[in-house]
């Protein structure tokens, strides 16, 4: 069976980037059809950090509000060094912080901004959701697009933007099943009731203890009900998905030469669950025809920035933008929008990938870190920031 999309603009994958798009295109008057694999539409994960960049975004969005009631807006980035136990650097981020950047910075439980979108999305009159609905074969014809479903339905479209994250079908389909760049690295994530915290260690920042080819991070979601927590340090591992159980003793072992605040915290987590990071190298074509990626699937990048999701929302406004002056010429929107999207995005990919390696020095090199990053004003801080908080 085919069936026509009524010139909605089809939208694979149901998650942060591809909600932003609809909500995006639906400002902009445009239909769209997100089509999500899942049997429901959610979200997998814990804690999320919202840079000031995003905060703009979210004006633009109309989500400000949604996600500022279930937000926790942190007083501070801290690094500590999590063998000696020493403050490395502090990022305050108060007043003098906002002023420069406009907006301020917030962590937030993924579940929670997924679920502000998805609201939003409910209740837009141009965005229909279908869950359960895996792509299983894009093809172009005649200068529009079809896509077949799982179930064996045919849906066709002026348009198709790939949302699918880092195994992206859709970019696959553009440009082959190259395999993403595995960086060697891989993350455990844990949630925690505050109360089984360590009490002495609950500051409201977002927090990351550098150790010798390791890093441990945490801070508080929901009010500070909950902390999040992830440890980061390097494997050879490889598996695909964000859901897989953790390996708790190889964890430990990974981090035994770390000092007692930060073994207090991994001591008292019993489950972990776990994922390789993974990127790939920037490129600046991201469309073919009328099929463009967006987020994880046009530029995939490590953790280090916390900037995967703000960068798939700032692509969603972006493209949106040029969909609207495109005069329904989708092909052009969509080289427009890879123009102007390329160089920033890459410009965090290779960035995380080096700040990768500050957080893991170790011997002379975390010494030198150390002291550079130690001798820090807080304006040098923010400046050095400029270029990724002051905005697209």
């Amino acid at each position: 069976m085919t069936a026509r999309a009524r010139n909605e603009v089809l939208i694979v994958g149901g998650g942060i980037g591809g909600l932003a798009a609809a909500l995006a295109l639906s400002q902009a008057g445009i239909a769209s059809r997100i089509l999500e694999q899942a049997s429901r539409l959610g979200e997998i994960g814990a804690g999320i950090q919202l840079g000031p960049n995003v905060f703009a975004m979210f004006d633009r969005l109309g989500l400000r509000s949604r996600m500022a009631q279930k937000a926790v807006f942190v007083d501070s980035l801290v690094m500590m060094d999590s063998l000696s136990g020493e403050q490395i650097t502090r990022v305050p981020l108060n007043a003098a912080f906002r002023d420069q950047f406009k907006n301020p910075y917030a962590v937030l439980h993924r579940a929670d901004m997924h679920g502000a979108m998805l609201d939003a999305c409910q209740e837009s009159p141009r965005i229909a959701l279908q869950h359960s609905s895996p792509v299983t074969a894009i093809e172009e014809r005649n200068g529009r697009v079809q896509v077949t479903l799982g179930d064996g339905a045919v849906l066709e479209s002026a348009a198709l933007i790939g949302a699918d994250g880092l195994w992206s079908r859709t970019r696959a389909h553009l440009f082959g099943d190259e395999k993403p760049r595995v960086s060697g690295h891989v993350a455990y994530r844990a949630v925690l009731p505050a109360d089984e915290f360590p009490g002495d260690l609950r500051w409201n920042s977002a927090v990351l203890w550098a150790g010798p080819r390791n890093h441990l991070v945490h801070y508080p979601l929901r009010n500070g009900e909950l902390i999040n927590i992830v440890a980061v340090f390097h494997s050879d591992t490889y598996v695909e998905g964000w859901n897989e159980p953790g390996d708790r003793d190889l964890l430990m072992r990974r981090f035994e030469a770390v000092g007692p605040q930060p073994m207090s915290i991994l001591e008292r987590v019993s489950d972990w669950r776990m994922w390789v990071l993974c990127d790939r190298e920037p490129v600046s074509v991201w469309s073919k025809g009328p099929v463009t990626l967006l987020g994880d699937a046009a530029h995939p990048m490590l953790q280090y920035f916390a900037q995967g999701a703000c960068m798939a929302v700032e692509d969603a406004v972006c493209l949106a933008d040029k969909v609207a002056a495109s005069d329904g010429d989708f092909e052009a929107a969509f080289k427009a929008y890879e123009r102007a999207r390329y160089l920033r995005t890459g410009r965090v990919q290779l960035m995380a990938r080096f700040l990768g390696d500050i957080y893991h020095a170790q011997g002379v090199a975390r010494e030198l870190r150390n002291q550079m990053l130690g001798q820090r004003t807080a304006k040098q801080a923010n400046d050095g920031l400029a270029w990724l908080y002051g905005g697209p």
